[in-house]
């Protein structure tokens, strides 16, 4: 490993372990409402550092050997589902990344944004909607359509692990989801800027 790889490495690990104490420290000691917003800040950016360093480490067994199923089973996801949250697919005509224009952290987001539409908080889905989404789902139809989805299938379970992919400039994520009457699944697209554009449950062969 090149010595300003293993300096990046080290300074990142310092970075996290920092970023790890200051949060278990603040946890400890407790304290007032002001206090917990800013652990709740540390614990943000303790997320953000563990999503980089996880898919540095994942780089790092690719580049051992390792294979995606390898990589998968280790983290208990399937190895289309490894790829896609982690892997560079490069275009083979022209050898460019394909991924560079992926929104960061699109999984954790659409799986954010199908809790809040199954546990009705429309208002924090309206406020990321961007204007065609807004103009095609305002409140009054936005409210309708979890409920009508649960006539359709009954009520919702569980949900597996996000798939990622580009869309031209935008970002489509899949998501597994077990209703009462069977699977289905969830799609949530985002545009450039993070807003979204597009929200389904769908049929799993879709």
């Amino acid at each position: 490993m090149p010595s300003d790889a293993r300096s990046d490495d080290h300074q990142f690990a310092h970075e996290l372990a920092e970023t790890a104490t200051a949060l278990a420290d603040a946890l400890r000691q407790g304290g007032h409402v002001p206090a917990e917003l800013g652990t709740v800040r540390i614990a943000a950016r303790l997320r953000s550092l563990s999503d980089a360093a996880l898919q540095h480490c994942v780089e790092r067994a690719r580049t051992a050997g390792h294979t995606w199923q390898e990589v998968g089973d280790t983290l208990g996801t399937s190895r289309q589902a490894a790829f896609q949250r982690f892997g560079r697919p490069v275009n083979p005509r022209t050898g460019a990344v394909m991924t560079d224009h992926l929104l960061p952290d699109a999984g954790r987001r659409a799986l954010e944004v199908l809790e809040a539409w199954q546990a009705g908080r429309d208002g924090e889905l309206i406020e990321q909607f961007d204007e065609t989404m807004r103009a095609q789902l305002p409140p009054e139809r936005l409210a309708q359509t979890w409920p009508q989805l649960a006539g359709l299938v009954g009520a919702y379970e569980s949900c597996g692990d996000p798939i990622v992919r580009p869309v031209g400039e935008y970002t489509a994520v899949d998501i597994p989801m077990e209703f009462e009457g069977g699977p289905m699944k969830g799609r949530v697209v985002f545009d450039e800027t993070g807003r979204i554009c597009g929200l389904f449950v769908l049929n799993p062969q879709m």
